[in-house]
């Protein structure tokens, strides 16, 4: 089975530490559905204090995860509603955006995959309204609707990765083309979040500002101002990429090209995200295994 689901390059400067790390960007065809797949897989790896902890920053997306071996638990963090059954760590769970971070334990290797969905079309396709979902995360067969079931079933019993993500292409294609989705050009959140609300400021069913909060709040479940905030955190972050050894880091130049007031801003704004200040973020991805889902986005 083959997919048209694209690696992200493999940056040697950006390797993680310990165990692999991927990122597939999804085919253009579904560039408005689905955000990305992120693989996490640390069997056979030597391990340090970090290297079964993820610390995720605040998502607009609604993410499948799967997990195809081993165990782990997600931690009490602010705001955070636990799994009905507990805080453990299941085979296939459902969680939607997130307004602050979060952090999980794995008890040892583990081996899964990530399936992030843009807000709107999550719920075009499963009916699930997102805010439903916030600051959640449960078990899958317990929300998804029962046609989603194959889906499930296929990418459990795969042989491999590559087979996984044949399934997830030849599952959603069908369905998402169906509903004839409006293309969004680019595939950074900032082309999506505007593309949403030039949407809603341009809907038939009434234009006052209240409706168009309240449209864009029912189709993404979060409102504009989040989602907006959300973008200019990527933003921010790709910069710092970008120039991540660069002399002279420019943080009051950056705050003002991502489109934040002033540094204080952005300063407040990122630990409100990611739980940490810019510079201690900046150094923690480049130190702490923990948080290698910062880096292999880059």
């Amino acid at each position: 089975m083959r997919h048209s689901f694209a690696m992200a390059p493999n940056v040697t400067s950006l390797a993680p530490l310990h165990g692999a790390s991927r990122l597939w960007l999804p085919p253009l065809r579904l560039a408005g559905c689905v955000r990305a797949v992120l693989l996490r897989d640390t069997r056979g790896q030597v391990p340090d204090d970090t290297t079964y902890a993820t610390y995720w920053p605040a998502s607009p997306y609604c993410s499948l995860h799967l997990l195809f071996s081993g165990d782990g638990e997600w931690l009490a963090t602010p705001g955070f509603v636990p799994p009905s059954g507990g805080y453990r760590f299941r085979a296939c769970m459902l969680s939607g955006p997130f307004k602050g971070p979060t952090h999980m334990h794995a008890r040892g290797p583990a081996h899964g995959l990530i399936v992030m969905f843009m807000l709107d079309a999550f719920q075009a396709l499963t009916g699930i309204a997102p805010e439903a979902l916030q600051n959640r995360c449960d078990d899958a067969r317990d929300w998804l609707p029962a046609d989603w079931a194959p889906l499930l079933t296929a990418m459990a019993q795969a042989p491999d990765d590559t087979a996984r993500l044949a399934a997830l292409e030849a599952f959603v294609t069908p369905r998402w083309q169906a509903l004839q989705p409006e293309r969004t050009l680019g595939l950074r959140l900032t082309d999506w979040v505007e593309a949403l609300a030039v949407r809603a400021a341009t809907s038939n069913a009434g234009r006052s500002l209240r409706q168009f909060e309240r449209r864009v709040k029912a189709w993404a479940g979060l409102p504009l101002r989040e989602l907006r905030a959300a973008s200019r955190a990527e933003a921010a972050f790709l910069q710092v990429a970008a120039t991540q050894h660069d002399p002279g880091f420019d943080w009051a130049g950056l705050a003002a090209d991502a489109g934040y007031a002033d540094q204080s801003h952005l300063c407040r704004e990122t630990r409100r995200l990611t739980g940490f200040s810019p510079e201690d973020l900046r150094r923690r991805i480049e130190t702490d295994e923990a948080f290698w889902a910062y880096r292999v986005w880059r």
